[in-house]
């Protein structure tokens, strides 16, 4: 059994929830140049409004929101419904990242960086599932990272965030299968977005916000589950999951300099 993939985003109906910045912007702005309707989220009405001027007339919604609040969330879906009736895919790409190592361990970023990234998408995937799974339709991605494969430097919050994901996505994917409702898991490697910024290393394999966007939009397309690049990086970093730890933490000593 294989999930369904998108003939074409034209006429789609998509609920972007990260639509301001990077990865987000990208994939909105590509959405909106192949014809889809965007409902675009986030915090920052001022970036939403300047993406959807370049849209056409009733071609988008604004609908800011913090993805955690429930409220605000399931708000903002019941007005997508009222005005389009209903969504046929669910992008969630919101994120945050702090760079955080034990020496300097901060428990309240940490809860910070697991309600965002974890349950943001989880309350999210909570509201549009019902409808989804009585229409045996629709497409959930939510965007994860390659740091979710294994223990990295300087992601000791946004690692575990996004292995949960990696979990939360495998398990969604079994349940949902034989419903007709698609997931997709979106890991990218190194992305030159603000997040990525504050990095004070060398980023290997990084590319642009509308490369990623590209790859994203593509794999899901092509109903694709597990949506990770670039693939010379993330392959690698796949492979370096199943060797034993010792060899592991010795190849990310040598090669991750930070």
């Amino acid at each position: 059994m294989k999930q369904s993939g998108i003939s074409t985003y034209s006429g789609k109906r998509v609920w972007l929830i990260g639509a301001s910045s990077g990865i987000g912007e990208a994939c909105a702005k590509s959405l909106i140049g192949q014809g889809a309707k965007v409902a675009l989220s986030s915090r920052r009405i001022e970036r939403l409004n300047s993406i959807a001027q370049q849209a056409d007339v009733n071609q988008t919604m604004v609908i800011p929101l913090d993805v955690t609040n429930h409220e605000q969330l399931s708000n903002a879906y019941q007005a997508i419904i009222n005005t389009w009736d209903g969504i046929d895919i669910l992008l969630f790409v919101s994120g945050v990242y702090v760079p955080l190592r034990a020496d300097h361990f901060d428990y309240k970023i940490a809860e910070q960086t697991i309600n965002a990234n974890l349950l943001g998408p989880m309350r999210a995937t909570a509201i549009v599932l019902p409808d989804m799974l009585s229409k045996h339709s629709g497409h959930i991605a939510i965007v994860g990272s390659v740091a979710g494969y294994s223990g990295l430097p300087k992601a000791l919050a946004y690692g575990p965030s996004k292995a949960a994901i990696i979990n939360f996505c495998e398990t969604l994917y079994y349940d949902l299968l034989p419903t007709g409702v698609s997931v997709h898991m979106i890991s990218p490697g190194f992305v030159a977005t603000e997040a990525t910024a504050q990095n004070d290393f060398e980023m290997p394999a990084l590319i642009s916000a509308s490369q990623a966007a590209t790859e994203i939009l593509k794999g899901m397309q092509k109903g694709e589950f597990d949506i990770h690049f670039p693939k010379r990086f993330s392959g690698f970093l796949k492979f370096l999951r199943i060797l034993p730890y010792p060899i592991y933490f010795w190849i990310v000593r040598r090669f991750v300099r930070i």
